[in-house]
């Protein structure tokens, strides 16, 4: 009788004690193996500036080396389609990007609303003029985050929950740029990094409300990149190099050690 009893209660202790370690992963896989994903958004999710760009992507610049190719990799969905594409607004996310999305798809990545804002013109307006007209243009994009943004975003995430009712949407944000007080000793002035930090924190506080008020799962990447900013002395972004298109972007290591455990934690 013993024996018998045995039989059935020790795999069931194992299981439990497997699953208080964080041994119990095989469940997590198949979850993984049976997703349908769809990463849409900017450069920042097409890869730009971690190189090894796809082939049949032309200038939306699609890495094999961007987190959703990465995530892909690794978990091996049942489908996964990467429409992501440098220079992407809200707009054009909603516009060109959606058309994956169907009520098969369980999961959605989505980075955008950073070129809404004009962040490119931002950091060549920081890098070309001087101090004052650099905080002028932060301050300027923090009005267009408080007040035009939001609507932008809403009508953004509710075309992809139109489209994609059954999907668990990710919305990751921005990395904050600078360690201040770090390791550069030319460039930019201390306000002026300051204040391209203000814009960014600004930025990703307006999505991740936007992200709630959708019912998405907002996933910050400030913590992932936290001492490893421009002038950090070991940075995962790029600062203004060449090609230009690459200038504050995550670098390879950005993507795979910044954005991917990211996303990975809130997918």
């Amino acid at each position: 009788m013993y024996a018998s009893r045995l039989r059935w209660v020790l795999p069931a202790l194992l299981a439990m004690a497997a699953t208080a370690l964080g041994l119990a992963q095989p469940a997590s896989a198949a979850t993984a193996a049976g997703e349908r994903y769809v990463a849409v958004g900017d450069s920042y999710s097409s890869g730009v500036g971690a190189g090894s760009y796809l082939s049949d992507s032309g200038s939306c610049q699609r890495s094999s080396k961007a987190y959703p190719s990465l995530w892909a990799a690794a978990n091996a969905p049942a489908s996964f389609s990467f429409t992501a594409c440098s220079g992407a607004t809200t707009g054009t996310v909603k516009n060109s990007q959606l058309t994956p999305l169907n009520s098969s798809t369980t999961l959605v990545s989505v980075t955008a609303g950073g070129n809404d804002v004009g962040f490119a013109n931002i950091m060549q307006t920081c890098v070309l003029q001087g101090e004052a007209t650099c905080v002028n243009a932060v301050n300027s994009a923090i009005s267009q985050i408080d007040n035009t943004l939001p609507g932008s975003l809403s009508s953004l995430y509710a075309s992809i929950r139109s489209r994609a009712p059954q999907a668990h949407v990710v919305v990751l944000g921005y990395p904050r740029f600078y360690q201040l007080g770090g390791s550069c000793i030319a460039g930019l002035s201390e306000t002026e990094r300051a204040a391209i930090n203000r814009g960014g924190d600004a930025l990703n506080g307006m999505l991740a409300k936007q992200a709630a008020n959708a019912g998405f799962t907002y996933s910050s990447v400030v913590d992932e990149f936290t001492g490893h900013e421009i002038c950090s002395g070991n940075a995962w972004l790029h600062s203004l190099t060449v090609p230009v298109s690459n200038s504050y972007h995550p670098t390879a290591t950005g993507q795979s050690s910044g954005y991917l455990p990211a996303f990975r934690s809130a997918a």
